[in-house]
């Protein structure tokens, strides 16, 4: 485990096992250890399970549309239909932002390439997997993503631009990586307001390079962690850590310097 050789070989059926998450660092895991490093952990070794909240699997339904794997999508997920069988306002809505990108020639062109493309390779040392929605070798790589909207966002004090709030730079630097011929990397968008919003993205070469120097310096520690030689840091605020918090009792007065960070 954590080598050049892996034992576990990639499929589509088990690229989200817990064997494939604790042999290989990915970009989603990647991004859990930045969030929080022991929810990250637990989530690895399969000890903690995310909550598909309805605005994740919105996008998911999209991406299964496209991807091909919409009955098998359905077919788990069995609470997104009415008692009457019909599916649920929401994932109407999903089918309007699908009947949206469809209508649009150029954005189903940035899709057209292979789909769902599984490739590993090693960065420092460590294996590393990557799924991409739709690539075009020896030309482009596209992700296709389905946001809220493409207004900035405010993350760590400071207002950002939606692609790097939610760190798709990073996600580009580390295909392009993986890929291995530094081909462009594009987001194909479509937002989940009233009225789809479209736009495609091209993210510049210096902003993928910036990134991957952080990830490759940021990724011997969480793999580390992996390994059980550095314990994770708690951020006592998400669900995983308010389920396995311990009860202690804290000076009041310290919840007043909290305020001032």
């Amino acid at each position: 485990m954590f080598g050049g050789d892996c034992t576990v070989i990639l499929t589509n059926e088990n690229y989200f096992s817990t064997e494939a998450s604790m042999e290989y660092m990915s970009v989603s895991q990647f991004k859990a250890f930045e969030s929080c490093e022991a929810a990250a952990l637990a989530e690895a070794k399969g000890e903690y399970k995310r909550e598909e909240t309805t605005s994740l699997l919105v996008g998911k339904y999209v991406d299964a549309h496209f991807e091909g794997t919409l009955d098998v999508f359905k077919a788990q997920h069995p609470d997104i239909f009415t008692k009457s069988g019909t599916l649920k306002s929401d994932y109407r809505r999903a089918e309007e932002i699908i009947s949206r990108i469809e209508s649009d020639p150029a954005f189903m062109d940035m899709l057209s390439g292979e789909k769902q493309v599984i490739k590993t390779g090693v960065i420092e040392g460590i294996p590393v997997k990557i799924k991409m929605d739709a690539y075009f070798p020896g030309e482009k790589i596209v992700d296709l993503k389905i946001m809220k909207d493409f207004s900035p966002i405010w993350k760590d004090g400071q207002k950002m631009p939606w692609f790097a709030a939610w760190g798709y730079d990073l996600q580009g630097a580390i295909y392009q990586e993986i890929e291995g011929n530094k081909l462009p990397f594009y987001l194909a968008a479509a937002s989940k307001e009233p009225v789809t919003d479209i736009q495609g993205l091209h993210i510049p070469q210096e902003y993928l390079d910036e990134r991957m120097e952080y990830f490759r310096g940021m990724l011997p520690r969480y793999v580390a962690i992996k390994r059980g030689e550095i314990e994770p840091t708690r951020c006592e605020h998400c669900d995983y850590c308010k389920s396995t918090k311990k009860f202690h009792v804290v000076d009041a007065a310290d919840l007043y310097y909290d305020m001032e960070d």
